[in-house]
């Protein structure tokens, strides 16, 4: 079945349902999980600050905070026995979608499994959709995973809440 998952995460809610999801996945089939987080400078730099300014401290915090949010998801997912590893990429002015499906060729993924807001109308034609993007452009498998309603996806009883970035089973209490 599947032996290594790509992850996508970005810190949202949604691709935290992405990496509940992965884990359950991960559990029932053994595979790995792949975390991926791209960073795109544009995020974090206002185009004022001088070169060495750049290089010196606004590069250096924009790698911390990927680095920290992959850090934490790995834990979280060790903590339940998934087997993990992590890849931080910077965007270099390409589009987000096509470095995580140019990342699943390269990995070896077997499924890519990412969040999504579901936007529709005029909300996605503005803000776009990376995740459709990917979807549409992988080589391999895509799960999208959405956050309906802005709730949690405790109905079915096989996930619990996402509570302070963190993701837990039912079977982790």
């Amino acid at each position: 079945m599947y032996t290594k998952l790509l992850v996508p995460i970005d810190g949202s809610r949604t691709s935290l349902l992405a990496l509940s999801q992965a884990a359950s996945l991960a559990k029932l089939t053994g595979a790995s999980i792949e975390l991926l987080h791209v960073v795109n400078a544009l995020e974090y730099s206002n185009g004022f600050e001088s070169p060495r300014a750049y290089i010196e401290k606004v590069r250096p915090y924009f790698l911390k905070v990927g680095n920290t949010l992959l850090d934490r998801s790995r834990g979280q997912l060790e903590a339940q026995g998934v087997i993990v590893t992590t890849v931080l990429l910077e965007a270099d002015g390409k589009r987000v979608s096509e470095l995580i499906a140019d990342h699943a060729t390269t990995s070896l993924a077997d499924l890519i499994i990412l969040g999504t807001h579901g936007r529709r109308g005029v909300q996605r034609l503005l803000l776009g959709s990376d995740a459709e993007q990917v979807a549409r452009i992988a080589p391999v498998p895509v799960m999208l995973v959405r956050d309906t309603l802005g709730h949690a996806i405790s109905r079915t009883g096989e996930q619990e809440v996402i509570k302070n970035n963190a993701f837990h089973t039912p079977t982790d209490e």
